[in-house]
């Protein structure tokens, strides 16, 4: 079955371009979803480091990693619950910065984005670099509220949501793939909206 590209809605309105299959505007709201419970986490305590297969394991304080040149993403954010948000602005380092520091070794394929809380998520090594993957503590030019991952998260704004790990402490660099706390649940290994690629199987 052939569909239009141009097939409008029940309502007759066009369905908006940057809308991924399966999700729905959110407009202003940003729901907080979490897996676990919130930290209480003091910037002054605050760590993230770079590990595994690098030839430069690296851990930054909070004053460290702010002194990095700093980077922003502008765009749009999905979620595997089927709500998106256009026009959202975080700002924060490149994790292309912090793994230059750290020195990938050629055998590194994959990651395992960890947090304070424990919390796991998988990620081909490609999916987090190339300019497409951020650690922030900003939201909308101020400081990124707790609920939803503050002091810092990591940002991987294109794929689900669920792989841009909140209170973020961390990156393993691995030569395989290990899956993370929800992928060992059922979700998919990768998360890609565009290809609903939502479960196991999808």
């Amino acid at each position: 079955m052939k569909f239009n590209r141009d097939f409008k809605g029940r309502g007759g309105e066009a369905r908006d371009p940057r809308l991924p299959p399966g999700q729905y505007d959110i407009g202003s709201d940003w729901p907080v979803l979490s897996a676990e419970a919130t930290p209480n986490l003091a910037t002054s305590e605050w760590t993230f480091a770079i590990g595994g297969l690098v030839g430069n394991p690296v851990t930054w304080t909070w004053d460290e990693i702010q002194a990095l040149e700093p980077a922003s993403y502008e765009g749009d954010i999905h979620c595997v619950t089927t709500w998106s948000k256009f026009g959202v602005s975080f700002g924060g380092v490149s994790v292309d910065t912090l793994l230059a520091c750290a020195v990938p070794l050629p055998s590194a394929s994959h990651v395992v984005a960890y947090s304070h809380t424990g919390y796991t998520t998988n990620l081909p090594l490609g999916d987090i670099t190339d300019g497409k993957a951020w650690v922030v503590w900003e939201y909308e030019r101020r400081p990124l509220e707790v609920g939803h991952g503050g002091p810092a998260r990591l940002l991987v704004p294109h794929l689900y949501f669920w792989k841009s790990v909140k209170w973020v402490a961390g990156l393993r660099l691995l030569d395989h793939d290990e899956p993370g706390f929800w992928e060992v649940n059922g979700y998919h290994d990768r998360g890609d909206p565009w290809l609903e690629q939502r479960y196991q199987g999808d």
